[in-house]
């Protein structure tokens, strides 16, 4: 087969060389399908270069048709060109395109996995990232087979861009469930959700199928701290499931118990719709100057940069930004930027440059606005982490893979693997560029071993406390009577602690009673003053760290806290943070830390040092702090709005008491319809981009 070389040089040839050479490189590929794997990358990757280089050589148009026969036998089916194609490549494109999703046309791999699916059996399915995993979920619930279908997906970023589609796709047909303050109907629903919010809901009921995007985050070794939660999820999914589904990138296999209740089929595939130029760069002097070079470089547009850390990927764009060169459009989002968080930034400085940052500080409202001004050109540099990489869709062409590290720890070939199939997208970006600033990690066969799917006897306590009491066997009873003993909880309060760790939760109870001795303020219900709010953020910033929750100590946490309730608008907050903020440039976007924390994580800690104080004093109530502060002690739909990719900063302008999120987002999209003078132009356009019609 043609070397990555061999395809460059092929673009230098012009007219007669040129088709001769793709002539006898057609007939080459085909003979490779014959002999070789059907998933073949070299033999798959070969169709999107040829489906590139026609597209730009007027010469080879009259090729199309024998393209078309070549993309039918390599199972690219979706690489068919319908208009050229003889009748039996014609035939078998139109019968495998989904009216449904607007005429999507599936590959082979995908019609084999979706058969598995509507045949009734668990499918778990492990394909690389421009597989077309999404298609799948999508052309399920197109089928009609399935009623009520539950999603879990690993970010919030990736659950709006589920809400997107299924919502343009499917809301006259299924009612999309995302909060907890909406009910489910009987009958047709969707409920999507992280597995923080699918494990408490009360309203599942019975479940047609289950589905778990990344599910290689339910194995501990993965070293995601959120893996205990999703396993007690997809269990609680699964005991409600008639069938489930699997989706993840790059797993050789799935290690499951013989004993195990669940049985499944396991599709490993290494079928791609693009195909990726690999440039090793790991070995020149000057890895800055190349990484600017590089990035940009407009032919690399829209390029990708990943990064080990948030404050890395925020002193990268600055210092990007400084070399004074301007790309792309990013004038306008950083004037709102200033308008809505105060003057100064440095992340605004970089937006002026045309350089976009994701990562797990940002506001969800504007990582949602900077992934979509990084799609149509706006934001051609996008500087990320390792949370864009986890399936948010974009339509890089390069992406420039600059650390090693994840956190401080070099990641393995897995993640590595992950992060280079960002590269190139179907429709837009047949080749992409993937250029390494460092050796790639040893290739590593990867296997999954979800602790649900072993011997629950030996399941960690975080599970124990989930399983039902039809699963616990004499042993796991034993387990949980004697958690439950050592923690004075009952099973219910032993759920909630799970959350935290049950050997945080232990030493929450040891500072809790602690602090009863030493008289702190920690009996307290309803709206708690400073030093009743300060008592207990002592006590949890003996447990976790306070640079955690993106502050120094205790008392800036208090201070935070105290200030982010105050009964003002978001923007007041966000310019209060700016006058009085005194640290670094790179670091300025705590604040976005200590926000995150307060949707998930310091609540979570506030209930059970809740839990353990009401054993002293039974009138102790935190329910109310701990039900505001994940919206930030604002109404609800604000910020449900919020992660829908409207932010606070607009939809607060046209909030009425006692709006529900269908009847706000009507209301701003209609402002935004008829040209409403509370937008400007920018926003108006941001609201259109970000609720559907």
């Amino acid at each position: 087969m043609i070397t990555q070389q061999g395809w460059e040089e092929l673009q230098l040839l012009a007219g007669d060389a040129l088709k001769s050479r793709v002539f006898s490189l057609i007939r080459d590929i085909a003979g490779a399908i014959q002999e070789r794997e059907i998933d073949d990358p070299d033999v798959t990757g070969s169709v999107p270069r040829l489906a590139k280089l026609i597209q730009e050589k007027k010469e080879l148009f009259s090729y199309r048709e024998i393209f078309s026969t070549l993309a039918r036998s390599a199972g690219l089916w979706n690489y068919i060109d319908t208009d050229t194609a003889d009748v039996r490549d014609e035939i078998i494109a139109e019968a495998v395109t989904v009216p449904a999703l607007g005429g999507v046309t599936l590959h082979r791999e995908q019609v084999a996995a979706l058969n598995t699916l509507l045949s009734g059996k668990n499918l778990i399915l492990s394909a690389p990232t421009s597989f077309g995993k999404s298609l799948l979920i999508d052309a399920l619930i197109a089928s009609g087979k399935y009623e009520r279908v539950a999603i879990v997906l690993p970010t919030i970023a990736l659950l709006d861009e589920f809400r997107r589609r299924l919502v343009s796709r499917f809301s006259e047909r299924y009612p999309i469930v995302m909060y907890h303050s909406e009910v489910a109907p009987p009958g047709n629903v969707i409920f999507l959700g992280t597995q923080e919010r699918l494990i408490n809901r009360k309203d599942l009921g019975r479940l047609d199928i289950a589905i778990v995007d990344e599910f290689y985050k339910l194995d501990p070794n993965r070293q995601d701290d959120r893996s205990m939660t999703l396993n007690a999820a997809v269990y609680q999914l699964l005991r409600r499931a008639n069938q489930f589904f699997f989706l993840g990138p790059n797993i050789e296999g799935v290690r499951f118990s013989t004993d195990s209740r669940w049985r499944f089929e396991f599709l490993r595939t290494r079928f791609s719709t693009v195909a990726v130029d690999t440039f090793d760069l790991a070995n020149i002097d000057n890895k800055e100057d190349r990484l600017a070079k590089e990035a940009f470089e407009k032919g690399n547009w829209p390029a990708l940069i990943f990064v080990s850390s948030p404050d890395r990927a925020n002193s990268l764009a600055d210092q990007l930004a400084e070399r004074g060169q301007v790309v792309g459009d990013g004038s306008e989002i950083s004037t709102w930027f200033d308008e809505n968080f105060g003057m100064g930034w440095a992340l605004s400085r970089s937006l002026a440059a045309g350089i976009g940052v994701h990562h797990g500080r940002i506001p969800r409202a504007l990582a949602s606005q900077f992934v979509r001004m990084f799609n149509n050109g706006e934001l051609p540099i996008l500087i990320c982490t390792s949370t864009l990489i986890e399936g948010v869709n974009t339509a890089a062409k390069s992406v420039l893979i600059y650390d090693k590290k994840i956190n401080r720890e070099d990641y393995d070939f897995f993640t590595f693997s992950n992060i280079r199939g960002r590269a190139g997208r179907l429709g837009q970006h047949y080749v992409g560029s993937v250029f390494l600033f460092n050796s790639p990690p040893p290739r590593l066969d990867v296997e999954v071993e979800p602790p649900l799917f072993g011997d629950l006897d030996e399941a960690p306590d975080e599970l124990v406390v989930h399983i039902s009491d039809e699963d616990l066997s004499p042993r796991l009873t034993d387990r949980r009577d004697d958690i439950a003993d050592r923690l004075n909880l009952t099973p219910e309060e032993l759920r909630i602690a799970s959350v935290v760790g049950l050997d945080q939760a232990i030493a929450l109870r040891q500072y809790v009673n602690a602090a009863a001795r030493n008289g702190a303020d920690i009996f307290w219900h309803g709206y708690p003053d400073y030093n009743q709010i300060g008592a207990v953020c002592e006590i949890i910033c003996k447990v976790r760290q306070p640079s955690s929750f993106g502050v120094f100590s205790h008392k800036q946490l208090t201070f935070y806290l105290f200030e982010l309730r105050k009964n003002r608008q978001i923007k007041e907050f966000f310019f209060w943070y700016t006058r009085t903020y005194k640290g670094q440039d790179s670091n300025q976007d705590s604040i976005f830390k200590f926000l995150r924390s307060c949707e998930y994580g310091l609540p979570q800690l506030f209930a059970v040092v809740e839990m353990f104080a009401r054993r002293k004093d039974a009138n102790t109530n935190y329910g109310l702090f701990t039900a505001e502060m994940p919206r930030w002690f604002r109404p609800e739909v604000l910020k449900n709005l919020d992660e829908q990719g409207v932010p606070i900063q607009i939809s607060e302008r046209f909030y009425l008491l006692d709006d529900t999120v269908a009847r706000l987002s009507k209301r701003i999209r209609d402002a935004a319809e008829r040209g409403d003078s509370h937008l400007n132009k920018f926003e108006t356009e941001w609201v259109l981009a970000a609720i559907p019609n």
